[in-house]
């Protein structure tokens, strides 16, 4: 009987063994200078300030090394093979899916973009009647609603042009805005309807055609984005297209797709995108119920038409894990300039670290790119109705009560409590023992847009770590409830990810202490003779160089996308750490913050040609810019200081950021 031709494959990385041999080596090293410091601090006649400090820090800084060290224990590398697909099963065998899409504010997540990445999974090389996209309209936006319905007209062409002639980018706006598209006989037509149809769209009026008048009747005055009247409770669900009457212009049938706009009742706990999703969740059951789901970003097109083969190349193994609950595509991005001047590739966290975690029990959950079987979130609370029922029965899940004394966000669905739904979901689903996988194709199965301003970056930073820091300060906290839940390495991830913003505290210290006391002439660092100097060197040259070679040698990266990563690392230590940290406090002493903020996806066209140009933008004020300009104007005082003592005297003991100087001459950074 011949074998069944694989689907999939895994081997150790290459850097597993460097990871290994380097750990207890550098582990000894951070151990002899925190045996120093409290050697220090034992041995001093009175509490010293500035070695408690730098006590302080440095044990924050081993800490984190320590538990970013489950990352490096057993990273994998995995392939795919979706050409050997057809072999184990036909198409008719293939599972249903159902996309799950969420947007939730028209101005700045622009609705020409959320069709884009609808139609860019409609047109999926996937059987039609097995797929239905879902987009959740949190804003309860009539212009949404509005391109949708234009979108879906569109699609009837564009669906079937896509497919005839084997297109890979099938987001219009990506595919007609290459340079090099292909030219086929329809091309220029099909150009000319979506760009009447952008152009509609863009321009913010509703285009009043006798099939669109029904769909908005209930948009009232009364109707606004936090607060839906009782009348609108009548009106949630618009089927945009359905498989059983839509066919495209080939004669085709079409996916579903179907809009979704959640109840809201003022001063009634929303629970953001974990809520948003969750209605999705049940909407879906009652319309669909595909046994698997893709929860997407509305800006993340997909990038690849076989990416659900990809998944199910998992999936559909005879041999796969019973207790393998999710696929991960990891996030990429289009438009990062050469540099990544902010280091919004976020390549540690998508293509590195996941990678150790992969080795474990699997990934995170990264909030959009991921397949995920529908009973491993939604666990055995099936909702099932009659056809004549589903309309009735989709109104009543997406009611603003329907939760109301139930597990959902508790123990059913995305899990509520903090804004970083997505990682709190993953942590909470591998704790109770479902398992999941990286899948890190070459050509990226999805791509969306990431901040081009400093501002934005640093908002984006704050709300992820402000939500992480919710994680770990509760009663499923991963250092104890996840401890004892799961693979104590994998624990260990999980509270690197959510203590992440403790960052803030080394380097504070670093940015500020040294630098201070050059002003005042004081030395706080061992003497160059003293031979001290060469464990600081091999702390920082050791720290430095394994990070240099994760990213650029076996992640692919660039030296300058290096670069501007530790840059941007020192920035965020200033800024969007201690503002999460800041934030969190306040929210735990039940003092009123900002909450939950969409990144604008609204490109400025100068903002846009700066960035690429990578031009640093700090036109827009921000409160999170003082602490980085008050620390870069003592750096630059500290700096001239010790240039002067060179000249001046001849040497120096302490300058500025760790540079040591001894009669003269330049010894190098530690």
């Amino acid at each position: 009987m011949p074998s069944t031709p694989p689907l999939h494959s895994s081997k150790p990385s290459p850097k597993k063994w460097l990871n290994r041999l380097f750990t207890p080596i550098y582990a000894t090293a951070v151990s002899v200078l925190l045996l120093r410091h409290c050697r220090n601090l034992i041995y001093s006649p009175t509490t010293d300030p500035i070695s408690t400090a730098l006590f302080v820090a440095d044990f924050v800084l081993a800490f984190m090394w320590l538990t970013s060290q489950s990352f490096h224990w057993n990273p994998i590398e995995r392939r795919v093979f979706p050409e050997n697909l057809p072999k184990v099963a036909s198409e008719s065998e293939y599972p249903a899916l159902d996309v799950l899409i969420c947007t939730a504010d028209p101005t700045k997540e622009p609705p020409i973009g959320v069709v884009n990445t609808a139609l860019s999974v409609l047109a999926y090389d996937y059987p039609t009647e097995k797929l239905s996209v879902y987009v959740s309209d949190d804003g309860g936006s009539e212009v949404t609603l509005y391109a949708l319905m234009e979108g879906a007209k569109f699609g009837k062409k564009w669906i079937p042009y896509c497919k005839k002639h084997n297109i890979v980018d099938r987001s219009p706006e990506v595919y007609f805005g290459s340079h090099d598209h292909a030219l086929f006989p329809e091309t220029d037509e099909i150009k000319t309807m979506y760009e009447s149809m952008k152009s509609r769209v863009e321009s913010g009026c509703i285009h009043m055609e006798s099939e669109f008048r029904e769909a908005f009747r209930k948009w009232t005055p009364d109707f606004t984005r936090r607060h839906h009247p009782t009348v609108i409770k009548l009106y949630k669900i618009q089927i945009l297209l359905d498989k059983s009457i839509d066919k495209d212009v080939a004669g085709g049938s079409m996916p579903n797709l179907i809009y979704v706009s959640r109840q809201k009742i003022k001063d009634k706990p929303h629970n953001f995108k974990a809520g948003a999703l969750n209605v999705l969740l049940r909407v879906s059951s009652t319309m669909s119920d595909a046994p698997i789901i893709l929860v997407l970003d509305c800006d993340m097109y997909s990038n690849d038409p076989q990416t659900p083969q990809r998944a199910l190349c998992y999936f559909m193994d005879p041999n796969a894990d019973p207790k393998l609950g999710f696929v991960q595509f990891p996030q990429r991005f289009i438009g990062i300039n050469k540099n990544d001047i902010y280091a919004s590739e976020f390549k540690h966290e998508t293509q590195i670290l996941s990678l150790g975690m992969d080795g474990l029990l699997g990934t995170q959950f990264m909030g959009t790119g991921a397949f995920i079987k529908r009973p491993v979130i939604t666990g055995s609370v099936p909702i099932s109705v009659s056809s004549d029922e589903v309309l009735e029965s989709a109104h009543q899940a997406a009611s603003c009560d329907f939760e109301d004394n139930t597990k959902w966000g508790s123990e059913i669905g995305f899990r509520y409590g903090t804004l970083a739904e997505d990682t709190y979901t993953s942590f909470r689903l591998h704790c109770e023992g479902w398992k999941s996988i990286l899948c890190n194709p070459k050509r990226a199965a999805f791509l969306g847009g990431s901040p081009s301003n400093l501002k934005d970056s640093l908002t984006q930073i704050k709300r992820w770590y402000l939500g992480f820091l919710e994680i770990f300060f509760n009663k499923y906290s991963p250092i104890t409830y996840g401890i004892w839940s799961m693979n104590p390495l994998q624990a260990s991830c999980y509270t690197y990810y959510t203590l992440h913003a403790f960052w803030s505290i080394p380097t504070i210290v670093y940015a500020f202490l040294p630098q201070i006391l050059l002003l005042n002439s004081i030395p706080i660092f061992t003497k160059v003779p003293e031979g001290g100097i060469f464990l600081y060197a091999f702390l920082f040259l050791g720290a430095y160089g394994k990070d240099f070679l994760d990213f650029v040698v076996f992640a692919g990266g660039s030296t300058q996308r290096w670069w501007s990563y530790q840059r941007m690392w020192l920035m965020w230590g200033l800024s969007g750490y201690p503002f999460a940290l800041l934030e969190w406090s306040l929210k735990s002493l039940g003092i009123s913050t900002f909450g939950f903020n969409v990144t604008s996806k609204v490109v400025d066209e100068e903002e846009s040609q700066r960035y690429k140009q990578g031009v640093f933008e700090f036109r827009v004020e921000s409160v999170m810019f003082y602490p980085m300009s008050v620390a870069a104007v003592i750096n630059l005082l500290s700096f001239v200081k010790g240039v002067m003592e060179v000249v001046m005297n001849g040497r120096v003991f302490v300058a500025d950021f760790d540079m040591w100087v001894w009669d003269g001459e330049l010894l190098g950074d530690i």
